[in-house]
């Protein structure tokens, strides 16, 4: 297996997002990518420009960013040729590593919209560096930002910022210098192309916590409604676990519950859910054992909802939907 550590840099409507192609809001206009052998040893380096062809002129943001120009940009090949040459350079045993979540999502994204085939596997796990760098060296949950990262970890700063394969370069050396052993394991799925069916649906097991992806369903309330949605089973043995704090919604789009196993005690689940690329929703579940602060934090949430509730029936009546049946 080789690591392909990659970064993307992109244009977007110089006219702004009412005017944008809503099927490529960011056009790609660079690549960066450095290949890197199991040991982390450079192996090759791609890097190309393109040429682009939705929004030729740079949005200013952009052009401030990345200080790339449509001169520059004119002399370069356009996606389609680009992109071939690029999977083809990446190989078929390749693992990709980004820093942050973006970028997968926005290659395949633009690859559908040239209508080339997408050969990345289905589902698609990478190593997002910066969650592993917060899970190593932070709280893991706070994002880093790739400079700050640099500077922590003492690395010379030899090249500018906010160029895909200097950003590229950065993000291969702070790879060098962490122990994948520790975090490696905990892998994020790029969500652009999710299960369609119940047998496509994902399954993963990280040792700490357990992580579920939906197929995608029609509405909220078709998504809630389902049995494998709305089940727990402890992390640690798979047991049955019984109900303590019954699904409830916390606000926006996050449900949140409590329950016991009989062996590993108190587990917390979480379901996030997110709007589908090409429209409905899906859920991404996660359970994971509870700590005390936890368990207080999903009580005191749960009392709040219970007083608005209250507050809403006072002043209307209203039919239950299915968010106020995972909450029972």
């Amino acid at each position: 297996m080789n690591y392909i550590v990659l970064d993307l840099e992109w244009n977007q409507c110089p006219q702004g997002k009412s005017r944008e192609n809503p099927r490529i809001p960011f056009e790609i206009v660079e690549i960066g990518a450095i290949k890197l052998n199991e040991k982390k040893e450079e192996i090759d380096t791609f890097h190309e420009l393109i040429h682009p062809l939705v929004y030729h002129r740079m949005h200013f943001r952009t052009r401030e960013v990345i200080h790339l120009d449509e001169k520059v940009l004119a002399r370069a090949r356009t996606f389609s040729p680009v992109v071939r040459d690029f999977l083809a350079w990446c190989g078929e045993d390749a693992k990709f590593v980004t820093w942050g979540t973006l970028d997968l999502t926005e290659l395949q994204r633009n690859m559908a919209y040239y209508r080339i085939k997408n050969p990345l596997p289905m589902p698609l796990f990478y190593c997002d560096l910066q969650k592993m760098y917060s899970l190593l060296y932070d709280d893991g949950k706070s994002r880093r930002s790739l400079e700050d990262a640099v500077d922590e970890m003492q690395i010379p700063r030899t090249r500018a910022f906010h160029r895909a394969f200097d950003d590229t370069y950065y993000t291969a050396e702070i790879m060098r210098r962490m122990d994948l052993t520790e975090v490696g394991r905990y892998e994020s799925m790029d969500y652009y192309r999710l299960p369609q069916t119940k047998e496509q649906e994902v399954f993963r097991d990280f040792g700490t916590y357990l992580k579920y992806v939906s197929r995608v369903f029609p509405d909220k309330e078709a998504a809630l409604a389902d049995r494998t949605v709305s089940s727990m089973r402890c992390p640690k043995c798979s047991l049955p676990v019984f109900r303590r704090v019954r699904w409830f919604s916390a606000g926006g789009s996050i449900y949140l519950a409590l329950a016991q196993c009989p062996r590993h005690g108190l587990i917390k689940g979480k379901i996030r859910l997110k709007k589908a690329p090409g429209g409905g929703v899906f859920v991404v579940k996660t359970i994971k054992e509870a700590d005390e602060a936890s368990v207080e934090m999903i009580k005191e949430k749960k009392e709040a909802v219970k007083i608005r509730r209250k507050e809403r029936r006072h002043r209307r009546p209203s039919g239950r939907s299915a968010g106020d049946r995972m909450e029972g």
